[in-house]
């Protein structure tokens, strides 16, 4: 599990069902931001096509709004780079606690503030200004989410958005079909494949699950996350303190 320098891209089974776990978060996660104001969160490329269309439509407005919103995609990567990367580069334990909590705290307040209203009538077919607070909010999870995954797995695991995961799927599936010609050179490489189909499968759990919660229960699905979350940061606290006493599990 998580803790010391240990890197997540070992394939322990605690490992494993935190990617799986942090999947289904980010599933959810878009697909609320989805219904609640018609926008993918962790999607930057859509937020440029979007600014570029604003700007053809000479709403200049709404385009630089617009364009604010990835920026917290931007600034969440920061954080955990800070909390993370940097003390694994200087030899340090990287607090990934501290991150998972983080994360926890920001689900707790899109939870409330859909509830109270914050941020207006969930799906309203006007995009407005206060949707911008719900999505900057929703990337800057997923900023630390994907940072903190990235880093720590050197790249190799990657849970709030399917594109890169596909494509190593993709280049993964043909290193396995060629593997006679490799001559060993991919020994992990059956494993990472399946990793990646998980993921993927996750992700779509995650925004199955969540499309129905949200249809039921408008802003209270945001309750999937703060649950995903808590457990999760409740599980780092804990091999932060107790972790060293641990084995972790080969798969």
């Amino acid at each position: 599990m998580l803790y010391g320098n240990e890197s997540i891209s070992q394939y322990t089974r605690g490992n494993v069902f935190i990617w799986m776990a942090m999947a289904f978060q980010a599933g959810v996660l878009n697909v609320g931001g989805f219904m609640a104001c018609h926008r993918f969160v962790s999607h930057v490329t859509g937020f440029a096509a979007y600014f570029g269309y604003e700007v053809s439509e000479a709403k200049l407005g709404p385009a630089l709004s617009m364009l604010t919103v990835p920026l917290f995609f931007l600034f969440g990567a920061m954080l955990s780079g800070q909390l993370v990367d940097l003390r694994l580069k200087l030899h340090k334990n990287p607090r990934y606690y501290f991150t998972f909590g983080v994360i926890f705290f920001l689900t707790l307040v899109v939870f409330l503030g859909g509830i109270f209203n914050f941020f207006g009538t969930f799906g309203e077919v006007q995009y407005l200004p206060r949707n911008n607070t719900l999505l900057a909010l929703l990337c800057f999870i997923c900023g630390i989410q994907n940072g903190t995954i990235t880093t720590v797995s050197k790249s190799v695991v990657r849970t709030t958005h399917l594109t890169g995961i596909t494509t190593d799927l993709g280049i993964g599936i043909m290193r396995i079909l060629s593997k006679n010609k490799l001559k060993g050179e991919i020994p992990d490489e059956g494993k990472a494949n399946l990793m990646r189909i998980g993921i993927i499968f996750f992700f779509g759990v995650g925004s199955l699950v969540g499309a129905f919660a949200f249809h039921h229960f408008q802003y209270g699905g945001f309750i999937l996350p703060v649950v995903t979350s808590g457990f999760l940061f409740i599980l780092m606290l804990y091999f932060h303190k107790f972790g060293k006493r641990q084995i972790p599990i080969k798969i």
